[in-house]
């Protein structure tokens, strides 16, 4: 069903919230925004399939009903972008969830395996790409395009019931609560402007006083680009907004010095980015923004990390379960370190090998190989 209407999309919310479950898939566009621009959102319930036109209703927030309703799980396959424009477009965090792709990673599959390749495994249907990189914004639609998007969405439930029950056969049934709850946690989808500096591309070129310049005109940069509803890059690059600073221009002519600026900015614009390069400049020492790296006095941890990686990926082989589900690079260094708030060393993460870590830190376990196999032993 094509709904290009507010009383059907209305009629269709309600007859979902007696439906046991509802696949969720979106259709978007974010390169000429700053904020992703929904063009398709896509459903499955018990017993239909519906994809709305978000151009031709008039309000999605009918949805908030249904999207909230505690005896209908809401299912996605990598749903952070999908739950991040739902948000933003219908008010509400979709509760309760069940990603795919986090639970398929539970099954020894990769951390970040597709969804045809998962519709193939568990349903034997090859999906058909042709329409991936497709406009969504144009309209009329073509056929091959709605029965593209329908497809994101009619195979979810028989995919869902499968790496279900595979969890539920091995025990795992509530091992990934917490990323559920973290995946619909408005925290994780708020802007933190005074924050965006640390993601530039080549800030650790920058020196302290530099980088508090940065601070400051990359937080200008986020509130432009957001108030434009246009990319950031429309308003200045990475690489500029670093080049700007390393200058510490402190005049438009100084500022223009950094290729593409002067065609970029306007004269009240290049005046704002002065004022905040000088302000960031001027700051206090004991103001200025520190790189976000461990401190001269913290141990090299390199090769302890290896250690404990060669342990990690021997648990996760054996208990089936992708490497970069189980930890990642940057948890076991600060375990290495000494810290113990480590999602590793967390529930069952911890049963499986977080224990074990522990012990060889403390000197109580033993690696080796032997035939060419990592074996761990207690010393």
């Amino acid at each position: 069903m094509f709904i290009t209407d507010q009383a059907d999309l209305e009629s269709f919310a309600t007859r979902a919230c007696g439906s046991s479950l509802l696949a969720i898939d979106t259709e978007f566009l974010r390169e000429k925004t700053y904020y992703a621009k929904l063009c398709l959102l896509q459903m499955q319930t018990d017993e239909e399939t519906v994809i709305v036109d978000p151009f031709a209703v008039d309000d999605l927030t009918v949805l908030a009903d249904v999207f909230t309703n505690p005896g209908v799980l809401k299912l996605f396959h990598a749903g952070s972008q999908d739950i991040e424009i739902l948000y933003r477009v219908v008010g509400v965090m979709p509760t309760p969830i069940f990603d795919t792709q986090l639970a398929a990673a539970l099954l020894g599959h990769t951390q970040q395996i597709g969804y045809g390749a998962l519709v193939n495994l568990c349903c034997g249907v090859q999906l058909k790409k042709i329409d991936s990189y497709t406009d969504w914004s144009r309209r009329p639609l073509s056929p091959s395009q709605v029965n593209y998007a329908a497809d994101d969405v009619v195979y979810l439930p028989a995919v869902y019931r499968k790496v279900s029950g595979q969890l539920a056969s091995l025990g795992r049934t509530h091992w990934l609560d917490p990323d559920f709850a973290e995946l619909v946690d408005p925290k994780k989808y708020a802007v933190n402007e005074r924050d965006r500096y640390r993601r530039l591309k080549r800030v650790g070129q920058l020196k302290p006083r530099q980088l508090s310049a940065a601070r400051e005109l990359a937080e200008w940069r986020e509130l432009k680009a957001e108030r434009s509803d246009i990319p950031r890059k429309w308003v200045m690059t990475d690489e500029q907004i670093v080049e700007a600073c390393k200058r510490e221009a402190r005049s438009i002519d100084e500022l223009f010095m950094v290729r593409g600026l002067s065609d970029k900015l306007s004269t009240r614009d290049a005046r704002a980015v002065v004022a905040c390069i000088v302000r960031g400049l001027d700051t206090p020492m004991e103001d200025w923004p520190e790189h976000a790296r461990p401190s001269r006095n913290e141990a090299n941890v390199d090769v302890v990390v290896d250690l404990m990686s060669a342990v990690v990926r021997k648990r996760a082989r054996e208990s089936n379960i992708a490497f970069q589900t189980l930890c990642n690079h940057s948890d076991l260094a600060k375990v290495a370190r000494g810290y113990r708030d480590v999602a590793i060393l967390q529930g069952w993460r911890r049963d499986i090998v977080g224990n074990e870590l522990l012990d060889l830190l403390a000197g109580r376990l033993c690696v080796f190989v032997r035939e060419d196999t990592v074996e761990v032993t207690k010393r």
